[in-house]
């Protein structure tokens, strides 16, 4: 019922290339064993590495990390921040000074004729003068707003 056996094994199928005939004319960018040649024959596997050998203690690298604070931009009216004397996180105590609004304002108004005590108005308003921030805690000057 079967076919008698021949001596010889079946061979492989065609590859690829040779079924539909593209690079059939160029070498291949590898080796390719020969059907007697083992898998680790010459120039299957690379050689083995021979470099020297990995140290066994390794040593420790230390990195600095700096941690920088955030930039307070500051403006005529209070703000929280982390004082960088005492790193205590506080609300800034303002103080006003006459900066060069004030004195404008006032040159201004004499300009206009109010040359009688008119003319001396923005020194007595806080939103033409210029502001320092003061830490609360200890009294370290933080930071400043000039309105112009």
């Amino acid at each position: 019922m079967s076919a008698p056996s021949t001596g010889s094994a079946p061979s492989a199928p065609p590859s690829y290339e040779e079924t539909t005939g593209i690079n059939v004319n160029y070498p291949h960018p590898y080796p390719v064993p020969d059907p007697g040649q083992k898998p680790d024959g010459k120039g299957m596997n690379p050689p083995p590495y021979t470099g020297q050998p990995m140290p066994t203690n390794n040593p420790v690298t230390v990195q600095t990390v700096y941690v920088q604070q955030p930039v307070v931009v500051f403006y005529d009216r209070p703000v929280q921040m982390c004082c960088p004397s005492c790193n205590q996180m506080i609300v800034t105590r303002l103080s006003y000074e006459s900066g060069a609004l004030t004195w404008l304002s006032c040159g201004g108004l004499c300009l206009l004729g109010c040359i009688a005590g008119c003319c001396l108005i923005p020194f007595c308003i806080d939103a033409l003068k210029d502001v320092d921030h003061f830490c609360p805690n200890c009294n370290t000057h933080v930071g400043s707003y000039k309105v112009l």
